[in-house]
C-alpha cells in the first residue's frame, strides 16, 4: 500500500502549480471529525483529507461531475478529476452539472452578464438570451459573501422574481441554501442572478428538481 501511495503522489506532482491554484472539487458533505476538509470548502489538486473510523466525507468534482462518498479510516488526496483514497472505502457516481464552473470566475460572468442584460433592455424583439450556466437543481446553493441582497429573476418570463436579504448569518459566512427554505426556481426558466455588483445569467435544467440535490449541480458562484 506504501508504494500505492507513492505512486499516487508522484502523479500529482505532474499536475504542475497551475492546477493547484484552480479549485478543482467541492466539499458537500462532512461526518465525524475529518481533517484537511469542511462543508463547502473548495478544493484544489494535491491537497490531503484524513478520515477517522466512522466519519465520512462526500466531494463533488466541479470539471468531471464525479461525486464520491468516502467512509472509514484513511487518506485522501485530492486529483483533478477523482481522488485518490488509501484504506476507505470509496462510492463514486456520476451527477449532472455543468463543467465550465470549474473555470468561472466572478468577474468573467458578471461581465458577460452584464453585457447580456443590457442587450435585453434595448432590445425590443427579444433577442435569444445566452446563458453562462446550466444548473441541474431547482433549488440554488448561492455563494454570497457577507451582506446584502441577493436578487434572481427570470429572463424569459416576466414576473418571476426572488429577493432575499442577507445578513451575513449564511453558512459559513456566504452560502445561502435555497433548499433549506424550500424555494425554488421554474425547470426551464432562464434566470439572473446578482449580489453586489456580481451577476450571472443562467439556465434551470428542464429536468430539475427541487430540493437537497447534489451541491455541486445547483451551485452558483457569485463571490
Amino acid at each position: 500500500m506504501k508504494r500505492t501511495m507513492a505512486v499516487c503522489l508522484g502523479l500529482l506532482a505532474l499536475a504542475g502549480p497551475a492546477a493547484a491554484e484552480t479549485p478543482v472539487a467541492v466539499v458537500e458533505e462532512v461526518q465525524g471529525k475529518v481533517t484537511g476538509a469542511e462543508f463547502m470548502d473548495y478544493l484544489r489538486p494535491k491537497m490531503v483529507i484524513k478520515v477517522p473510523a466512522g466519519g465520512s466525507v462526500t466531494i463533488s468534482y466541479l470539471k468531471s461531475c464525479q461525486r464520491e462518498t468516502i467512509s472509514g479510516l484513511g487518506t485522501v488526496i485530492v486529483g483533478t478529476d477523482e481522488s485518490f483514497v488509501q484504506f476507505s472505502d470509496v462510492k463514486r457516481e456520476k451527477t449532472e452539472c455543468d463543467s465550465t464552473q470549474s473555470h468561472a470566475t466572478t468577474k468573467a460572468t458578471s461581465e458577460a452578464a452584464a453585457t447580456v442584460l443590457r442587450s435585453l433592455a434595448s432590445s425590443k424583439s427579444g433577442p435569444k438570451i445566452t446563458t453562462q450556466l446550466t444548473l441541474y437543481g431547482a433549488s440554488p446553493m448561492v455563494e454570497a459573501r457577507g451582506k446584502g441582497t441577493l436578487v434572481l429573476e427570470r429572463l424569459d418570463v416576466k414576473g418571476e422574481r426572488q429577493q432575499v436579504e442577507l445578513n451575513g448569518s449564511q453558512a459559513r459566512g456566504r452560502f445561502y441554501d435555497f433548499a433549506g427554505t424550500s424555494r425554488a426556481l421554474t425547470p426551464g426558466g432562464i434566470y439572473s442572478a446578482s449580489f453586489g455588483k456580481a451577476r450571472i445569467v443562467f439556465l434551470v435544467d428542464a429536468n430539475a428538481k427541487p430540493g437537497p440535490t447534489p451541491i455541486v449541480g445547483r451551485l452558483i458562484r457569485l463571490d
